[in-house]
């Protein structure tokens, strides 16, 4: 898997990732901090509202962003994104209203919401061969699941010897050294084959996605991904120290739990997905996650919840929830020209953050009016809604040839030269939606 590094402008790619991901990683620390430095008993509600101004930012802004960045250099872009993140960083240290830190989260956010499509993007026009953009997916989860284990871990460290405003100092480090990494190497920059209007320009990736078959069973595996990884992200805390009455550094491990499973099914997951299709690995994790939480909710009915069980559940949701999202980039790529790229993945990045924006106040009310066995039974039924639609709006043979006409094409269109003017086989999983008989399937 590392060997793909030996790639110089992937490997400062991966490195800015590592960067700017640790440095995320403090801000949330110190930003909790902050919230309870400015509101005391009501931090819960300050982040809280922070968090959904972070969704809102990523629903609305992905798109918008995804059109201009069409139309200017995609290096020069990503870097000046990373600046803004940088100056947003070094404001919060200053802050002393509560108003202050929701605009500087939406000013932050809004800059992530173009910078992640973007980056996201340009990582299958840099390594070309689908093996090798398979293994970077897995390095990219693993990244992400690093980090949250390790992120704490320094922050802590840290908070021994500085103050916790300092962190966001170590944020703006993390954004800087992103951005001088971008600096570095030369990025690929497709350009559209010709100008379109702002409002298509705008809307083109989210309509695309949603008229190609493999991707709206991807949407509805986002929304698997959502209600099973809610439960963890926004209930693990009240689990652990409410339920169970464990201290808090149980938290920690119970998610490290989580993310160690996550870790594992990335590893697996490029060798598993050179002789099982996508389709199948994904419906699967999907199957594994649900299954293990609506088997643990079984048991907290059954009998008094154990942290064992709890770890053991949370880990193997980790794989499932892994092995949806590491093979999900895979279909981006497939589904668009070099130049469409930054659209369909603003779309995938928009469409999923819409689905965390309605589960994660979802699972914390069910969890405060229900309990945990009865939060987490409602949310397995949830996401099996949702892996039923993605059987259905998937089509298991999406990579058999279909026979398609063009009768508004010149004969000697390019996309007619394979020795059958008019009609011709065609596979639908090498399709993106630009090709109008794509759009319908």
């Amino acid at each position: 898997m590392l060997t793909i590094l030996r790639n110089r402008t992937y490997r400062h790619l991966f490195l800015a990732q590592i960067v700017a991901l640790t440095g995320t990683g403090l801000a949330t620390v110190a930003l909790g901090l902050l919230a309870f430095d400015l509101a005391g008993e009501r931090a819960g509600l300050v982040l809280g509202t922070a968090l959904t101004i972070k969704m809102v930012a990523y629903v609305t802004v992905a798109p918008v962003a995804a059109a201009w960045a069409q139309q200017v250099n995609r290096r020069r872009m990503l870097i000046v994104l990373d600046l803004v993140r940088m100056a947003v960083a070094v404001c919060l240290p200053f802050v002393n209203e509560i108003w202050q830190v929701y605009v500087l989260i939406f000013v932050l956010q809004s800059a992530s919401a173009g910078f992640t499509p973007a980056f996201q993007a340009s990582i299958p026009d840099v390594l070309t061969q689908e093996k090798d953009y398979t293994q970077a997916l897995s390095l990219s989860r693993m990244a992400f699941e690093l980090e949250s284990l390790v992120s704490p871990m320094l922050a802590a460290a840290l908070l021994l010897l500085v103050s916790s405003s300092t962190l966001f100092w170590g944020t703006a480090a993390g954004f800087a050294g992103s951005a001088l990494l971008l600096f570095s190497i030369v990025l690929p920059s497709p350009k559209p084959s010709a100008p379109r209007p702002v409002y298509e320009r705008t809307t083109r990736g989210i309509r695309n996605y949603l008229k190609t078959p493999r991707l709206r069973g991807l949407l509805a595996l986002n929304w698997v991904v959502s209600a099973i990884g809610s439960m963890v992200i926004v209930n693990t805390v009240v689990l652990v120290r409410a339920e169970l009455e464990l201290p808090e550094s149980s938290v920690a491990l119970t998610l490290a739990a989580f993310g160690g499973g996550s870790m594992l099914s990335a590893m697996l997951l490029p060798r598993l997905l050179d002789r099982i299709s996508d389709r199948t690995v994904m419906l699967a994790g999907a199957g594994l996650g649900i299954a293990a939480l609506a088997g643990l909710s079984l048991a907290a009915f059954a009998a008094p919840l154990t942290y064992a069980r709890l770890a053991i559940a949370w880990a193997v949701i980790g794989a499932g929830y892994s092995a949806i999202l590491t093979p999900s980039g895979r279909l981006l790529a497939r589904s668009a020209h070099a130049e469409d790229r930054p659209a369909i993945f603003a779309a995938q990045f928009t469409l999923s953050h819409a689905c965390w924006l309605l589960f994660y106040p979802l699972s914390a009310w069910l969890m405060a009016a229900w309990g945990g066995g009865a939060a987490m039974l409602a949310l397995a039924l949830l996401a099996t809604a949702g892996l039923i639609a993605a059987h259905r709006l998937w089509p298991a043979d999406s990579a058999s040839p279909v026979a398609h006409s063009h009768p508004d094409l010149p004969p000697d269109h390019p996309h007619l030269q394979s020795g059958h003017p008019h009609v011709h086989p065609i596979i639908i999983d090498d399709l993106h939606p630009r090709v109008p008989h794509s759009e319908g399937r």
